[in-house]
Parts: structure tokens; C-alpha cells; sequence
């Protein structure tokens, strides 16, 4: 991964500096060293409602950006997030040294919102790109010097996200050939030590020991042995009597085996496994945050193909947990392994866990890729805690309703349940079968929308956008202030 731009705060402007000024009014500050023609030329195009304004004064570039007033606040950060991605190439011709981000009566988090958008239009991914000139120099971006902006710890924790965003995307965006899942295993375990979360691996031996059917049977068809891995936060004065599990479907390749999927959706399937993925990046950025919770991660992990003795339609699989499932398409892959998983979160007692993944075609064509789509049995606090979340990070969700009549749709005549339901509600029928494995409350999110773009949606890049991430750990981070309040 190429190093993210290194970030400080400063103290004052030099008249000599490149600057980007976000600004709440038609007015410009009297640090933002401008002649007066370029301050009217400037002044005269905010009042004219442009997004941005930009002034070569040869020796530096002035940068002015407005907000939009009429949004509410987190959807105005969006708006700057946004701003700093098209800036992205103007940005990138000017050659900076360094860039100071500044605000000018502008409200709190504008700058952060703004640095946040422009540090994740920096990313790309070219490190196979062997000729001359091809590598995105974007990749190595300017020094940023932030002046009256976010404190210390609104910076760190900025750095801390953007840089575990920055990790999985290029975990998305690998290839299998070079991440099987003991590979994404062994990335997962470097940046556990990095980062100072536990790792513990289970080779393919201890998960048939502890008989994951559901892991075991997707696997059968690779000649890649699947890994299941244990991610845990426990700092010494935790705040939760009782952990948040995070499970994270990860499918480093899905061909859809037996039930083979057709070219143009296979294209992309190297990224099957963002819900890992997001997971990851959550536990690295609460872990460098030292967010005072416990959480545990889930990440079971195995490509999905047709060959050696690949699983079939009509087996009937013993699960983790001992029940039985009806295979009724071996495309439905995802919500095997993550069953197992969400039956072996049972052994910490959990308050609650979410599972993420990019888990059925149903809920991209319910949303696009506007919105995650979530649902399940928890207590109605952590639904609103979530979409408050969503809206601060801009991955918003929609929830689907999880009423016991869809689980009708998953019924089997030979086995407890089945793998999948008719047409109809996919989305949540695929939830129903994950609820029938939880012991204890859960929220399911469904990524298949957002986790995977054909093209950018502006900071979120296309291919691996890195969805889900930056959701969890800003929720996390809420959860972890909500316990602390009351303590």
C-alpha cells in the first residue's frame, strides 16, 4: 500500500503556501494571502454559486471552496468530500509540495470532511503496472498541513480510518491469484500485530474438528485449504461486560461453483470478500484508536469454485451448530460460511453482532448503490445508532423489514432449512436463514450494492470502494462514547 500523505497542524499561513480555503460565506479571510483583483475575481464567482474557485498566482495555488448551506450538516461534509474528489486532478497538475486545508467561518468537521474526501481520492491501485509513466502519481500526494482545523484526536482518528480504508482497499482489490484465503489470513494476522489487535487462525484441520459444514462444503470445490479467523479488541479497562461481534463474509472468489455464474457477473468476484474486508479495517481502526470496547471479529474465508469434489444442489450440510441445510444453489455460498461464523460468535456471549457482506444481486437491485441495506432482531437503539452513522460517514442504510413470514420462504421438506427461498425477497430471506444460526441479537448488512463499482462514485473509488468500514468504526467509536457517558 503506498504511504497516505503525512498530515500535521499548523499554526499560521505563509503568504507563499498553496492553500485550500473552505469558506461558509462570500467572504474571504484576511490570512488568505490574495491581491485584490484575484479577491474580487474570487468573491465575484462565490456569489455566482461555483463549487469551487481556483486562483493561479504562478508561485502558489489558491484553492476556495464554498459549502452549501442549504444541507443539513452531515450532508454538507458530503458535499465536501465530494468537492475534494473532483479537486482530485486539478490538485494533482499543480505539482504541491505541500497544502494547507483550511476553514473560513465554516462549521465543525468541515475541514475534517474535506481532508477525509480528498485523502480517499488519493488512493490507487497500480502496484501490478510495470511500464514507464503508468503508475498514478496520485499515490503519492502532497504534504497536507491543516491550519485551524480538527485537534489531536479528531486527527488521529481521521489518519487512523482513512488509513484502514486505504489497507482493504487494496486487500478488494488483489486479485486471487495473489490473495487466496490463507493469504487474506496472513494480511489479516501482519496487520493485527500492526495495529495491536489478537489474531488466531484456524487451519482447515481445526475447522473440521469444530465441523463448520457450512465453511467446509463452499471449499470443497478449491484446491485452496479455508482459513477461519478470530480477530479480538480486549483493551484492560473495557467498557462492555459483554463483546460486539463483527463477521465478515469472505469469499476471496466466488465463480458461483456448480451453479455457475455467467461472465459479466463473475467479472468483479474477486472482491466477494469486502464484508472481510470492512471487518478488518474496523478492528484496525479501533485498535490504534484504542477505543475502550471489546470486540470480537469473525472472518471465515474460502474461494468458491467447481472443481475436485465441489458441493451440489439438493446436499443436505451439517452446520456448525448441528443444524441441517438443503443446498438449493451453490451461488448461495455467502450465507454458509457466514452461518458458521454467526454460530460461533454464541461462545462470547455477545451484546450484539453484525454480519457484513456482499451477499445477494436482491438487495443491489433493491438500493443500487445508494444504500447498505440492513435488518434483524436487535433492539431498535442499535438500528438508530446505525443510521446516524450512516448519514456521518455518508454509507447510509435502509432497512428491510425482517417479519417471521419470510422465514416461510427458506423452508425445507428434507432438512431444517434451505439455502435459499424463490424469487421473491431475496434480500431477506438470505437474513431470515442467518437469523435461524444467532443465538443472540443480530443485524445483518448487506454491501452488494456499494461494496463493488463498476466506476467511481467520486472518493468512492471504483472496484473496492472499501464500504462498511468506515460505518462500523464510526459506530463503534459512538457505541464506545455512549459507554463512557454512562460510566
Amino acid at each position: 500500500m503506498p504511504n497516505l500523505p503525512r498530515l500535521h497542524r499548523i499554526s499560521q499561513i505563509t503568504p507563499d503556501q498553496s492553500v485550500i480555503c473552505i469558506t461558509g460565506e462570500n467572504s474571504l479571510p484576511g490570512w488568505l494571502n490574495l491581491s485584490e483583483s484575484e479577491k474580487e475575481y474570487a468573491i465575484k464567482q462565490l456569489q455566482s454559486d461555483e463549487e469551487y474557485v481556483v486562483i493561479n498566482s504562478y508561485f502558489k495555488v489558491t484553492y476556495i471552496v464554498k459549502i452549501k448551506d442549504s444541507h443539513p450538516e452531515y450532508r454538507k461534509k458530503e458535499e465536501l468530500r465530494k468537492t475534494a474528489f473532483n479537486l482530485r486532478k486539478t490538485i494533482k497538475s499543480g505539482n504541491h509540495g505541500t497544502l494547507v486545508i483550511a476553514g473560513h467561518k465554516d462549521f465543525p468537521g468541515a475541514v475534517s470532511a474535506f481532508t477525509e474526501g480528498l485523502l480517499l481520492s488519493f488512493y490507487s491501485f497500480d502496484k501490478y503496472k510495470t511500464e514507464a509513466g503508468e503508475k498514478d502519481k496520485t499515490a503519492y500526494p502532497p504534504e497536507i498541513l491543516l491550519y485551524e482545523g480538527p485537534g489531536d484526536e479528531e486527527l488521529k482518528w481521521l489518519l487512523d480510518l482513512t488509513g484502514s480504508v486505504w489497507f482493504i482497499r487494496d486487500l478488494i482489490n488483489e486479485p486471487v491469484n495473489h490473495l487466496n484465503a490463507p493469504s487474506l489470513a496472513e494480511e489479516i494476522r501482519k496487520t493485527g500485530e500492526e495495529s495491536g489487535f489478537k489474531v488466531e487462525i484456524l487451519n482447515k484441520g481445526r475447522i473440521e474438528a469444530l465441523k463448520m459444514g457450512g465453511l467446509l462444503a463452499v471449499n470443497r470445490g478449491s484446491v485452496d485449504p479455508p482459513v477461519f479467523c478470530i480477530l479480538e479488541w480486549k483493551p484492560e479497562k473495557a467498557l462492555n461486560r459483554k463483546p460486539v461481534v463483527l463477521v465478515g463474509k469472505g469469499i476471496v472468489y466466488d465463480t458461483g461453483g456448480l451453479n455457475l455464474k455467467p461472465g459479466d457477473y463473475m467479472e468483479n468476484m474477486k472482491g466477494d470478500m469486502a464484508g472481510a474486508a470492512a471487518v478488518t479495517g474496523a478492528m484496525r481502526t479501533i485498535a490504534k484508536a484504542g477505543l475502550p470496547v471489546h470486540v470480537v471479529g469473525l472472518v471465515p474465508a474460502t474461494d468458491n469454485r467447481p472443481g475436485g469434489n465441489a458441493y451440489t444442489q439438493g446436499e443436505i450440510i451439517t452446520m456448525y451448530n448441528k443444524m441441517t441445510v438443503e443446498v438449493g444453489n451453490t451461488d448461495a455460498e455467502g450465507r454458509l460460511i457466514l452461518a458458521d461464523a454467526i454460530s460461533y460468535a454464541s461462545k462470547f456471549k455477545p451484546e450484539l453482532i453484525i454480519d457484513v457482506a456482499t451477499l445477494t444481486g436482491s438487495a443491489a437491485m433493491t438500493f443500487g448503490i445508494q444504500a447498505l441495506a440492513v435488518m434483524g432482531n436487535a433492539d431498535r437503539k442499535y438500528f438508530r445508532m446505525l443510521e446516524e452513522c450512516g448519514n456521518e460517514v455518508y454509507e447510509r442504510t435502509a432497512e428491510l423489514p425482517f417479519w417471521d413470514e419470510y422465514g416461510e420462504l427458506i423452508k425445507s421438506d428434507i432438512a431444517d432449512v434451505r439455502n435459499i427461498g424463490g424469487r421473491e425477497a431475496g434480500a431477506i430471506t438470505a437474513g431470515k436463514f442467518l437469523e435461524r444460526f444467532a443465538e443472540y441479537p443480530l443485524i445483518h448488512i448487506d454491501i452488494a450494492g456499494p461494496g463493488m463499482l463498476k466506476k467511481d462514485d467520486y472518493y468512492r473509488l471504483k472496484e473496492g470502494p472499501g464500504t462498511g468500514a468506515r460505518l462500523l468504526s464510526e459506530f463503534l467509536r459512538k457505541y464506545a462514547a455512549g459507554l463512557t457517558k454512562k460510566n
